[in-house]
């Protein structure tokens, strides 16, 4: 386990990572590759999750919830993800809404849907990009309407974690294009109601235990409790909710990279060339180096976002740099650590071709590695400039 995030657990909040952690490897390790090569989400498994209290992880204590800060998340994020980043990114989702939801003006939004989603009876998911705008967030289509009884929302939504399975989505529209980002609001949608479509999982090169997808909206009628955010407020909640998923996104590449070294490690000490092991040949020593140093780096990183974020001091800049610098090393790094195992790194049995498909998803997940080079860049002058 990481140590910069497992050093700053208490007791109780390392005795739910360890059961994590047994979980992990008792479910998700074992099905993983099936998981895959079936490429469905394994609605199951994550049941079995929240019957740990895995879905509860951050919801208020007196709604039922663990109430979990957020180092926790990022502890559990790398190491689940050493067994399946794409399991974890799907299982963290729907503990997001439950959490969200949690604090929801509406009642029958905590009374109701809460204790399902904590539960694993429904799942969740949050919907921003569309397939016309992603990075460009202020940009999408999706519309709100006033109506007699609410609100009428339109339009079409793609690229959204646990689409495939998801009951509820925190979904961000536009009620006034003419006010960009201002006009944007957030209200929840109900898959189960009428004016929902939901559109197949997107068939990637792996991560499918994502559930990446779409869905369209028409004539779905929205109440106006189920505003989860006005005009003027949703885009700053979604800003803040994507700058902490940048940081658990790289907190779970550090998994993908722990649990990489780790098996290069074992199977260099136990594979022998050239009358020693392949540990003790100076190249795959130092290449596994590169890699270990690199991961150290990106725990740095993701542990001073993350304890920035905790204290609810600005982590724009630390989180980006946190997700640019996994999305630099990551896949190189399991490439190095692929390379050191010869032909057998690319066997199936070791899951480092998971590990490879994840990382490249990380690389766009909430926010590309090109957006941090132009959020970095955009504070520059205020954190490194002249005082």
């Amino acid at each position: 386990m990481g140590g910069f995030l497992r050093a700053a657990l208490s007791a109780e909040e390392g005795a739910l990572l360890d059961g994590a952690a047994a979980f992990s490897e008792r479910t998700v390790r074992p099905n993983a590759n099936e998981w895959e090569r079936s490429r469905r989400q394994p609605v199951e498994a994550l049941r079995e999750a929240a019957s740990l209290g895995l879905l509860r992880l951050e919801a208020p204590k007196e709604q039922g919830g663990l109430g979990h800060r957020y180092l926790v998340k990022l502890a559990l994020s790398e190491e689940m993800s050493r067994a399946d980043m794409a399991f974890t990114f799907s299982m963290v989702n729907t503990q997001n809404v439950a959490a969200r939801l949690a604090l929801s003006p509406a009642a029958h939004h905590r009374e109701e849907y809460v204790p399902a989603l904590m539960s694993g009876e429904i799942f969740g998911a949050t919907a921003l990009s569309e397939p016309g705008a992603g990075s460009d967030f202020s940009s999408i289509r999706t519309r709100a309407e006033k109506s007699a009884g609410g609100w009428r929302l339109d339009g079409e939504k793609g690229w959204i974690t646990n689409a495939a399975i998801a009951d509820l989505f925190i979904t961000y529209v536009q009620t006034d294009p003419s006010a960009g980002w201002r006009g944007i609001a957030c209200f929840l949608v109900d898959a189960r109601k009428p004016g929902f479509a939901r559109r197949p999982a997107y068939g990637l090169m792996g991560g499918h235990a994502i559930g990446a997808g779409g869905f369209a909206l028409e004539n779905y009628a929205a109440s106006e409790e189920d505003m989860i955010a006005p005009p003027g407020e949703a885009f700053k909640l979604a800003m803040k909710g994507v700058n902490g998923a940048r940081v658990y996104v790289a907190a779970m590449c550090a998994g993908l990279l722990g649990d990489a070294l780790e098996t290069a490690l074992t199977y260099g000490a136990e594979r022998r060339a050239f009358g020693k092991s392949l540990l003790e040949h100076q190249g795959l020593n130092w290449s596994l180096g590169d890699v270990a140093n690199d991961l150290e780096a990106l725990r740095g990183l993701v542990a001073h976002a993350g304890h920035l974020i905790d204290r609810e001091e600005d982590a724009v800049m630390a989180a980006a740099h946190a997700k640019k610098f996994a999305g630099r090393v990551t896949l190189p790094r399991l490439a190095d650590c692929i390379q050191a195992m010869g032909a057998a790194g690319l066997r199936e049995e070791y899951g480092l071709h998971r590990h490879l498909a994840c990382a490249k998803i990380a690389a766009y997940t909430d926010g590309s590695t090109e957006i941090m080079n132009e959020r970095i860049g955009a504070g520059l002058m205020k954190e490194y400039g002249p005082v």
